[in-house]
């Protein structure tokens, strides 16, 4: 749906060349050419080789039918148009989304132009018409259908200065079963194409997309075999003198049948529009549904009202019949399913234009129902209601998420009462699991929600970062109510209300009332359980586990989550640190809540993130805490294959698991690196391998003495992005190599580490000979290996923060010279030595903190010859600046797309696009990065921020970027600040996020700072 037909078709369908006659040249073309001769009589013949002339081949003619359709394509293919446009939020059952679609000018004068409602759609939408010429003018939307599958948008005919612009007349009187038809559109993308067919129904029942989408119901479509696809939605269905009969609006995927909606609303609509009259819209809230008169007659039509039937209307075959009849709705109680339409108000009926044109007329008034039920007649009255009051026209943006009133169209779909708040969004804070949308909410914070206005109220009155009760159900299981609790965010996310302006086209956004201050946390107790069934000095470990649970207000660094959890284990209770893979907390622009015994629920915040060793370290309060968490005994003796310890867990469902277990091997290891989107890994790791089947369904864990004492943490690592999803690894790193790291908190010092930034491999004994190494240093490593003989092996290195290339450089020379200046280590460099000590473990080149030492010696084997080289070592940080602009995530090029890289493009790196965004209309991808804007070298975040303030609202710029790969490349973007305004995130000095929102003219509308909890 939205923009390519509602159900889209993989067959491609081929343009038609009509050709009834013999083609006939008018113009002579002298001269043999193939053996053949062009003649001005329209006939070919061959020459033999005495220049005789054989038989006269005859050549095709154009008939008079195919002139009549050529020049009525000429005529209408001026009137239509390609639309290009973005439906930049989810609303309703609509989701963002950037497509293409056809339209066709219905007013040239005030320049409307007619498409389906699933393309103007009920949300809000930014847009542009390409006319035959490339021209290209802004439309904005001035009604949608709150039922019918059409639309008008509209544009400055002024704009369009060099052609005339056509009008198609509606003409749906015309629409006969065999007529020959034509359709004018932008099929399967293409800007023009046409399509031909012959109307072969009238009376179709509209099609159905499925459930939580949008459908057209309670009108007939036309039905014809035209074959088309993508893109072709919204073009005209033309008759041979250019009359429009129909709307294109959707296809079979099984066939190459086509549905067209007729336009007699449509004709309707436009009158009223023109006339600056409201379109008014009536419903008693019944679907009816065209059923012939064999099956009307099983669901009880009496032979008399059949007979009547057919009299009045002799052409029609079917009548309309009671579908659906909405609980609580004007004909509820009244109406029954199968009850069959006799007449309205004393007219007899026999379609739904009637049925449509008689509700529109009387909103607010009752109506005179005749149906017949079991073959007998019966009488109701209902009141008429206005069907946009029933239509939602606005939606709340908070905590992530985004809600509106349940519309008509969703509560149709599954015969529920028009009332409700849908979750057209379920993120951020409000992310249930399962489904992004179709959630209905009944209430939160203990208060029931029965509509927006309600929900609103509730909103405003909860503190931020308050954890309240919620109870909620799906459409798809709309009989099991759940309930759970959520997390108010009002610091990171905004709390918006949009509201359709239907005279500007676009939404006006309405802030809410201020974010009521968090309430101080209290002091809690709680009790912990025992492990059960394991070694006494065991038992007790489960006190130093807590759950820890994040969630993430923006994808930073390419981080695929929005929320995440796991366990972690608790490094000094009086403090209240605790280590916890870097994949539940990747960064320090997120929440961090602590769950302590299933119980305690605190705030706490990011202390440290290791660059290497997949952990961080976070702290919470342990004042708020009254429980007996136990700071374990950590291990100073390193593992070796053949330990006996013992493991204890957490499974995927948070319960604990143990078993005694033994250490099979330490394994060199890097967690695959990730293609599709650069972040965060493990690398140059130690990984302890155990002999446990337990350990296989544990994300987090420890393995332990007999006593207690902790040997080494089982961790999970996230990987690559694989066909099926995330890919995930699970291993244990040897407490050891965290030890200096736990001192310092310890000793209430901030951990500094510095690395050799580069990635090694294990290299055996015999590769290790064929590449140079000599003999001297393999008998060294035999002496002194008591675990495995390998050698280390330099499979990538991370490339330096200023290492960026310009791409105008003319001096290649200087720029090999730069690079060979920045890149002292190289791939395929074999280490040897480490400031005069032989390297035998991976552990080695990376279990010194180098407070001190910023630079190393290094021994190593390079091109078959043994040298000594210094090595700068750098102490990793985290990213810092971000920037949101035009729907692009826009950051410094974190650690692991620099672990990819030997230079940059630019400091200017995309790390994530929204749905319906600019970026991802015009083409900005994750993982390029952003060089020059309107030709100035943007080189890094601070001068790519001071060219895009000089870009005006709605305006193009251009943009010269490049890919991963180094692909250069050039786009135009049209920027559209008030749905994508641009917001900048830094970091300060004390550690904290200020967030500054800027508006069309970059003048700071908002700056927030979202602190760090403290304490």
């Amino acid at each position: 749906m939205n923009g390519n037909d509602l159900v889209n078709s993989s067959k491609r369908a081929h343009e038609d060349s009509p050709n009834d006659g013999a083609f006939k040249r008018k113009k002579s073309i002298a001269g043999p050419e193939n053996g053949h001769t062009r003649q001005s009589n329209g006939t070919s013949s061959k020459i033999d080789g005495t220049g005789a002339i054989e038989a006269p081949i005859t050549m095709p003619v154009i008939s008079e039918n195919a002139q009549k359709w050529q020049a009525t394509i000429d005529k209408v293919i001026k009137s239509v148009v390609a639309i290009r446009f973005c439906q930049v939020a989810r609303f309703d059952s609509e989701s963002a989304i950037v497509s293409e679609a056809t339209g066709f000018v219905v007013d040239a004068k005030k320049g409307i132009i007619l498409t389906n409602r699933h393309v103007v759609s009920p949300g809000p939408f930014v847009g542009h018409a390409v006319f035959d010429n490339h021209e290209e003018t802004d439309v904005k939307p001035i009604y949608r259908d709150p039922v019918h599958d059409f639309g008008f948008l509209k544009f400055d005919p002024k704009s369009i200065k060099y052609m005339k612009i056509n009008e198609l007349k509606l003409r749906p009187d015309l629409a006969k079963v065999g007529c020959e038809i034509r359709v004018v559109g932008n099929d399967a993308g293409e800007k023009l194409s046409i399509l031909s067919g012959f109307i072969s129904r009238l009376d179709r029942n509209a099609p159905e997309y499925g459930f939580m989408t949008y459908n057209d119901f309670n009108t007939e479509y036309i039905q014809a075999a035209a074959s088309a696809s993508g893109g072709s939605s919204g073009s005209p269905v033309i008759d041979i003198s250019g009359n429009t009969l129909a709307l294109q609006a959707g296809g079979s995927t099984d066939s190459a049948t086509d549905f067209f909606l007729p336009v007699h609303r449509v004709l309707r609509a436009l009158k009223l529009i023109q006339a600056e009259k409201p379109i008014t819209r009536g419903t008693i809230q019944v679907q009816w549904y065209l059923k012939p008169f064999d099956e009307c007659r099983r669901l009880g039509l009496s032979e008399e009202a059949e007979e009547k039937a057919r009299k009045l209307f002799p052409n029609i075959m079917s009548l309309l019949v009671a579908e659906t009849i909405l609980p609580e709705g004007p004909a509820y109680n009244k109406i029954k399913e199968g009850d069959i339409l006799i007449s309205i108000n004393g007219e007899y009926i026999s379609t739904f234009i009637k049925v449509d044109d008689i509700l529109d007329s009387i909103i607010g008034n009752d109506v005179h129902i005749l149906l017949q039920r079991n073959g007998e007649y019966i009488e109701v009255d209902c009141k008429v209601q206005d069907l946009h009051k029933i239509t939602p026209n606005r939606y709340l943006q908070i905590s992530g998420g985004s809600f509106n009133d349940l519309s008509y169209q969703i509560a149709r779909s599954y015969v529920l009462p028009v009332k409700g708040v849908f979750v057209s969004l379920a993120g951020g804070t409000f992310n249930f699991g399962g489904s992004s949308k179709g959630w209905i909410i009944d209430s939160i914070n203990n208060k029931t929600t029965q509509n927006l206005d309600e929900f609103i109220k509730v909103m405003e009155t909860i503190p931020d970062r308050e954890i309240v009760p919620i109870k909620f159900r799906h459409l798809n299981r709309i009989q099991s109510q759940k309930s759970g609790v959520v997390f108010i965010d009002r610091h990171w996310y905004g709390a918006t209300l949009a509201i359709r302006n239907d005279e500007t086209g676009i939404w006006d956004y309405k802030e809410l009332a201020k974010s009521i201050p968090p309430n101080p946390s209290k002091t809690l107790s709680a009790k912990f359980i025992d492990v059960p069934n394991v070694k006494p000095g065991c038992a007790k470990l489960v006190r130093s586990f807590v759950m820890v649970n994040t969630r993430f207000p923006t994808a930073l660094d390419s981080y695929p989550f929005s929320s995440c959890k796991g366990y972690g284990v608790v490094v000094d209770a009086k403090k209240g640190y605790v280590i916890v893979s870097r994949k539940y907390v990747p960064h320090d622009m997120c929440d961090v809540l602590v769950t302590i015994a299933e119980s305690i629920i605190v705030p706490a915040k990011v202390v440290f993130m290791h660059p290497t060793y997949n952990y961080s370290v976070i702290q919470y309060d342990p004042k708020l805490v009254n429980a007996d968490v136990i700071s374990p005994k950590f291990s100073k003796t390193p593992i070796n294959r053949g330990d006996s310890l013992n493991f204890i867990g957490y499974n995927y469902n948070f319960r604990v698991l143990a078993s005694t277990t033994s250490v099979t091997d330490l394994l060199s290891i890097n967690v695959p690196y990730s293609h599709a989107c650069p972040r965060y890994r493990g690398l140059n790791l130690e990984s302890v391998v155990i002999d446990s089947t337990t350990c296989g369904d544990c994300d987090s864990g420890v393995l332990a003495d007999d006593d207690g004492t902790i040997r080494a943490i089982w961790l999970e690592y996230l990987g690559e992005l694989g066909s099926d999803g995330d890919v995930s690894y699970r291993m244990g790193i040897d407490i050891v190599h965290m030890n200096n790291v736990i001192e310092a908190l310890k000793n209430d010092k901030t951990p500094r580490v510095r690395i050799i930034d580069a990635e090694f491999y294990a290299l055996t004994i015999s590769s290790a000979r064929l590449q140079g190494v000599s003999e001297k240093w393999i008998a060294e490593l035999e002496k002194i290996g008591t675990d495995r003989f390998q050698f280390f092996c330099a499979s990538r290195v991370t490339c330096a923060e200023d290492a960026i290339r310009v791409a105008e450089s003319k001096d290649d020379e200087k720029k090999k010279n730069d690079e060979e200046e920045l890149d002292k280590l190289k791939v395929g460099d074999i280490v040897l030595a480490l400031n005069g000590t032989l390297v035998h473990r991976i552990t080695q080149l990376h279990d010194f903190s180098f407070e001190e030492e910023k630079e190393v010696e290094l021994t190593i084997v390079r091109n078959s010859k043994e040298i000594t080289i210094k090595v700068k070592t750098t102490e990793v940080g985290s990213s810092d600046h971000y920037v949101a602009w035009s729907g692009a995530n826009i950051q410094e090029p974190h650690h692991s797309v620099r672990q990819e890289l030997k230079n940059l493009p630019s400091r200017v790196y995309v790390s994530h696009t929204s749905s319906g965004s600019p970026a991802q209309q015009y083409g900005i991808a994750p993982t390029n990065f952003i060089t020059h804007v309107n030709e100035i070298a943007t080189p890094t975040l601070k001068e790519f921020m001071e060219q895009i303030k000089k870009i005006p609202d709605n305006t193009y710029c251009k943009l010269r970027m490049c890919t991963f790969e180094r692909i250069p490349f050039a786009i135009s973007l049209k920027t559209n600040y008030h749905y994508f305004s641009t917001v900048e995130y830094k970091r300060n000095t004390e550690g904290n996020w200020d967030i500054a929102s800027y508006d069309k003219d970059f003048k700071a509308k908002k700056d927030v700072v979202v602190q760090k909890t403290s304490y």
